[in-house]
């Protein structure tokens, strides 16, 4: 009875050299997909890119004390970035202090939701949602989280408007004339080192390697040309 509440108690049983090489390497090749990924999801859903390795450093440690699936991930995701993003930017400005007490506690809030939907049974009901709901919903996540990265691929910042393809039609026309090339060709960069990777050895976690790469070229360069200055340099008028 324990263990059906506590599955990792039975592992002590089974654990051997064996497992340990098997659980290590699946741990390395989980961490180097997720930290890129977590990155991105956490300015997805309008946080600092750190907030993401919150994210996906303690959920998936519990959640796999108490089982595994292979539908299901555990941590930051797309979808959930996006809809996080979605209910909050109406509240506060995507990245400010109330901005992520905001996020912590609509987090609070869905976990409550869920646990509650676990213990009464209720999974059920997503057997009601149509193949092609779905497949309309995820579709369409998938092009505004595309498109809503355009901003940052170009370098322009544009007030939300109130419909998403409003929103990319004002960054399409700002970056006609106001485009950020060095933030643009480092975008590129990135593209090129990932797909070239993917080229010559698929094995190769080419999104970490390519985020590893521009944060170097960045920091070498100087990219974000951070500078302090006094205060009494400041101007007043």
């Amino acid at each position: 009875m324990l263990e059906k509440l506590f599955p990792f108690l039975g592992w002590f049983r089974i654990f051997s050299k064996e497992s340990l090489r098997s659980d290590a390497l699946a741990g390395l090749t989980v961490a180097l997909v997720l930290i890129p990924q977590s990155m991105a999801y956490a300015q997805l859903a309008g946080l600092p890119a750190y907030y993401g390795l919150y994210a996906a450093f303690l959920p998936p440690m519990i959640a796999a004390l108490f089982g595994s699936s292979r539908q299901l991930a555990t941590g930051p995701v797309a979808v959930v970035s996006l809809m996080t993003s979605a209910s909050l930017a109406p509240l506060a400005t995507a990245g400010s202090e109330g901005y992520i007490a905001y996020a912590i506690l609509l987090a609070l809030m869905v976990g409550i939701f869920q646990f509650a939907l676990g213990v009464l049974r209720l999974g059920v009901v997503v057997n009601f949602l149509s193949h092609p709901v779905v497949n309309g919903f995820t579709n369409a996540a998938a092009i505004i989280i595309a498109t809503s990265q355009l901003s940052k691929m170009f370098g322009v910042y544009v007030d939300t408007a109130e419909h998403h393809y409003v929103t990319v039609f004002k960054v399409v026309a700002a970056a006609v004339n106001h485009t950020h090339w060095p933030t643009f060709f480092m975008g590129l960069g990135a593209f090129a080192i990932m797909y070239a990777l993917r080229w010559l050895n698929p094995r190769i976690p080419n999104v970490l390697v390519a985020v590893a790469v521009t944060t170097l070229i960045s920091w070498a360069t100087g990219f974000d040309h951070n500078v302090r200055l006094p205060l009494s340099s400041v101007e007043s008028r």
